[in-house]
């Protein structure tokens, strides 16, 4: 676990430390409320909880962001685990952005795909990604493969 100690401004005092720690375990991870945070923060695609969880499950590596026992940042790694991995579902709960949590998730998720290609895609994270090192591509293409979201991963049992 990697500790990452911030200022978060409070309506009490001034100012206040928080430690928020970045680990990769999914352990203790209340996914009805982080699914319910990500759509509070206009960052919710329309997975259920249960299919949220499962993403993360599935994906080779993982970074969380914990203030307390509460869920603020998460981020995933898809990887061959040869030379190339597709960074997805990075986010920070609008409280505690502009911190540096998401780039300490983000070194933390790169630190494990050393000599790897990583991509991937945003709308409106550029800047973010440019200070870490990220490039531009000339092109990105996609293609949704019937309904979005209609497959059995996304049904909850």
């Amino acid at each position: 676990m990697l500790p990452l100690h911030l200022d978060r401004a409070c309506s009490s005092c001034d100012r206040w430390r928080v430690a928020v720690q970045i680990d990769s375990s999914l352990e203790g991870i209340d996914w009805l409320q982080a699914k319910a945070d990500l759509a509070a923060d206009d960052f919710d695609n329309g997975r259920s909880a249960g299919a949220l969880r499962r993403s993360f499950e599935q994906s080779q590596h993982v970074a969380f962001a914990r203030d307390g026992e509460r869920v603020v940042g998460m981020a995933r790694l898809l990887s061959d685990g040869v030379c190339n991995a597709y960074m997805v579902d990075v986010w920070t709960a609008s409280a505690y952005r502009r911190r540096g949590i998401a780039v300490a998730m983000i070194r933390h998720l790169l630190e494990q795909v050393p000599g790897q290609h990583v991509g991937l895609q945003t709308n409106n994270a550029q800047d973010l990604y440019a200070s870490l090192g990220f490039k531009p591509q000339p092109e990105f293409w996609s293609i949704v493969v019937g309904s979005w979201l209609d497959n059995a991963a996304n049904r909850d049992a």
